[in-house]
């Protein structure tokens, strides 16, 4: 947003929230009634007082002009961030609700004045750093041969480790995969710790998977026995990397832990936000966000993370364009960026993502398994879909009724999907999503002639 007229849609706003809980707590913040003192700047900012159980209102300002992402503050004690508060507050904004330009009061402008110097310092900083880091790299002060060593050292831990595997694998199908039920799952989280004293984060969490797949329903035996061969498969891959081709061995690097920096050339577009979701674990919630880029037809990934019980602080809204650099990490698909640098603030755009059909998205997901065998889905989205009923599951249908993909459990049981079929109502919709073993996970959906992104998940 750079100028005032342009707003956010109250999908676009909910989009940013960290849960479910956070979005329908917000949700009843964005009426005016629970608001005083509201006011906005041309130069991005929303402020207002929020009624709460106390006496005292609570203070609730965010920056949204900034090309970082946007900014929240509120006085209130939440962990969430944005907390439901700021998401009110942005919600009675978008809503077109009277939040009038004005000047802000002492406690928003000072909140906004020392994060904007902040940001001009640490960009000042990185400047510096950078020039400092060509500088050491131009007269090398860095040492190369102590990094090569280090590297060769890890290497090492981690072809012990993958070795380790590959007997206890071995054990598990001699003994017969029914006493991996028996075993309980003490001993997959013994194996994933050696892993992880191996250097090998990668190996570890896949371990932690298998642990997860005795007694877990039907058929849990054959699941097993296919996720222990891809898990044999990716460690001789690593005890084998130097006979692979330069991109396959990038990503076995990047499957066993080893994920590097982000070398490719930077790729300024316009980058079309596709979806945003956040998923966690007894450590850490990663933050996934899908982005297209509208001049070079690129789809790319970025990951942000942030510590258990709060989400990570990187927030683009579904549905906006924003003008950046990113830069590809080095893995067969190069999907995976890095967020370069930012050139503008996120605005709306009537952009959408071209999209293909159910056999042609099922046909890409095989064509990206001959680069990355241990890969769960790819980005598609799908022109002309409708969601139907399929027993006791549903799927998307082309329009035409010739093919159909079915969703996946976890998309059928979630609230985004009664969004979806009140959306499309019986007529073909657009749909960006996840299109993998397990079926079509959709995040975003676009209705038929005009109309807003509206985020699933």
């Amino acid at each position: 947003m750079t100028q005032q007229g342009v707003r956010w849609t109250a999908d676009q706003v909910l989009a940013l929230a960290p849960d479910d809980a956070s979005r329908t707590a917000g949700s009843r913040l964005g009426s005016a009634g629970a608001w005083s003192r509201t006011g906005s700047s041309r130069e991005g900012a929303v402020w207002g007082l929020c009624k709460g159980s106390g006496a005292t209102p609570y203070r609730t300002v965010v920056d949204l002009a900034d090309p970082s992402g946007p900014a929240f503050r509120c006085s209130c004690p939440s962990r969430k961030f944005p907390c439901k508060h700021a998401l009110g507050l942005l919600l009675l904004w978008s809503g077109g609700q009277p939040v009038p330009p004005a000047e802000p009061p002492e406690w928003a402008g000072q909140w906004l004045t020392e994060r904007r110097e902040r940001l001009g310092r640490e960009q000042a900083g990185e400047e510096e750093k950078a020039e400092g880091s060509a500088v050491d790299a131009a007269g090398g002060a860095a040492d190369p041969e102590a990094a090569r060593r280090r590297a060769e050292r890890r290497a090492e831990r981690i072809g012990a480790g993958a070795t380790e595997l590959e007997q206890r694998l071995a054990d598990l199908l001699r003994s017969g995969l029914a006493s991996a039920e028996q075993s309980g799952y003490g001993l997959w989280e013994e194996t994933a710790a050696r892993m992880v004293d191996a250097q090998a984060p990668g190996l570890a969490g896949r371990v932690r998977e298998l642990g997860a797949i005795p007694g877990s329903g039907p058929g849990w035996p054959a699941r097993l026995l296919e996720e222990c061969a891809l898990l044999h498969l990716l460690d001789r891959g690593w005890l084998r990397r130097a006979e692979l081709p330069d991109g396959l061995a990038a990503t076995v690097r990047g499957r066993v832990g080893l994920t590097g920096t982000a070398d490719g050339p930077p790729v300024r577009d316009n980058w079309l936000v596709l979806a945003q979701y956040d998923t966690a674990d007894a450590k850490l919630t990663t933050r996934r966000i899908w982005l297209y880029g509208t001049g070079s037809g690129r789809t790319a990934l970025l990951l942000s993370y942030g510590p258990v019980g709060r989400s990570p602080e990187l927030a683009l809204p579904v549905g906006l364009a924003l003008d950046a650099e990113l830069s590809a990490y080095p893995d067969a698909g190069r999907q995976r960026a890095a967020l370069v640098e930012r050139h503008a603030p996120p605005e709306p755009t009537p952009v959408r993502p071209p999209g293909v059909t159910t056999v042609e998205a099922a046909a890409r997901y095989g064509d990206a398994l001959r680069d990355d065998p241990w890969l769960d889905s790819v980005p598609v989205t799908l022109d002309d879909v409708v969601p139907t009923p399929d027993g006791d599951s549903w799927q998307l249908a082309d329009a035409d009724g010739g093919t159909a993909l079915p969703l996946t459990s976890s998309a059928a049981s979630r609230p985004g999907l009664w969004r979806l079929v009140a959306l499309s109502g019986g007529a073909p919709v657009k749909v960006f999503g996840e299109c993998g073993h397990r079926g079509f996970t959709p995040l975003t959906a676009w209705p038929s002639g005009a109309g807003e992104a509206v985020p699933l998940c």
